[in-house]
This record gives C-alpha cells, sequence and structure tokens, in this order.
C-alpha cells in the first residue's frame, strides 16, 4: 500500500475543535481507511481542545495525518515546548481527561520536540470487525 498523508492548520480557538473533528472525518472517509473514524476523530479533538486550552495564541496549530500500511498516524503540532500530561479521573476536577483517553483508545502514543514547540501524536490501527 502506498503511503498517503495530509497536513491542515488551523487557529488555536475553540471553534478550530470542532471543525477538526469534522475534517479528520471526513478525510478518513475519502481515503477509505479502516480505523474506526470516530475514535479518531475524538482523539483529535482532545489534543486540538488541548492547545486551545493550554497553549492558545496567535499561531496555527498544524493536524497532520499520514496512512500507511495498516497504520493510521495523527498528530497535532504546536508553538508551546510544555508536553501534555495524563491525569487520572478526579471528583475534583470536571475536565483534564483527554490524554487519559488518548492512552486508552490509541494503539501507541507520544510527544516529541518539533522547532519551537511540540507535536503529539497516537497511531490507530485498523478496527477488527
Amino acid at each position: 500500500m502506498s503511503s498517503l498523508s495530509a497536513s491542515l492548520d488551523l487557529p488555536p480557538v475553540a471553534a478550530s475543535v470542532p471543525a477538526a473533528r469534522r475534517l479528520v472525518r471526513q478525510l478518513l472517509a475519502s481515503w477509505g481507511a479502516r480505523q474506526d473514524h470516530g475514535d479518531a476523530a475524538l482523539l483529535v479533538t482532545e489534543l486540538v481542545a488541548n492547545v486551545v486550552d493550554h497553549v492558545g495564541g496567535s499561531a496555527c496549530l498544524t493536524i497532520e495525518a499520514t496512512l500507511s500500511d495498516d497504520w493510521l498516524r495523527l498528530a497535532v503540532v504546536d508553538g508551546s515546548p510544555a508536553r501534555p500530561e495524563v491525569l487520572g479521573p478526579s471528583p475534583d476536577r470536571p475536565r483534564g481527561r483527554g490524554m487519559l483517553m488518548v492512552e486508552m483508545i490509541a494503539d501507541r502514543w507520544g510527544c516529541e520536540e518539533h522547532r519551537d514547540g511540540k507535536r503529539v501524536w497516537f497511531e490507530l490501527r485498523p478496527s477488527r470487525l
């Protein structure tokens, strides 16, 4: 199988969260990706929301998508070097479970330096029907 890739820049604003979700679903459908489109869209939504909530600013965030062999890799790149934290559920914190969802749903995930910021990525295998 050949590799497919796409990149999309969005502003780090609240409206980018549902836009990212919709665009990832559309992209995966157009590629015929066998991964769970709902899981992929949910996890991208969490990563984009993290940038909006914790990074903000005027620089764009970038969503990167690559489909190769049996793996789908989605990443969100931003201009902050601060790494995300996986926080456990807490009744004192109504939010903050996004990275826990990434850890639980993704087959693999990580964070790496990228220019002056970071790239947070996750990978999904095809869905098992």
